[in-house]
């Protein structure tokens, strides 16, 4: 059953460039692995220190491997001390038929 979620970080003061980078790092390495359905990463216009990542994978199993790969590994041991809030979703995706 595809998984998509919702992750909103909100960056600390004189931080937001670094998040930004950090998050900008694990677009492409997540968007090649196996069972990335959808890796997209957006900056709020209005509030320029949040960030939202919408991604979605095709399974448990695929989502597994993405916290289990390099980057994430990497991102996950470093993004503490440049956010005051992060905080995730799971999504239900309306109008579309189930993958």
């Amino acid at each position: 059953m595809q998984i998509t979620k919702k992750v909103t970080f909100i960056a600390k003061d004189g931080h937001t460039q670094q998040i930004m980078s950090m998050l900008e790092a694990m677009v492409l390495p997540s968007r090649q692995e196996d069972g990335c359905l959808k890796y997209n990463i957006y900056q709020i216009e209005s509030e320029p220190k949040r960030f939202i990542v919408i991604e979605a994978w095709e399974n448990e199993d695929a989502l597994d491997g993405h916290k289990n790969s390099k980057h994430y590994k990497h991102y996950k041991a470093n993004y503490e001390v440049h956010v005051d809030d992060k905080f995730s979703e799971n999504l239900i995706i309306l109008g579309e038929e189930s993958l």
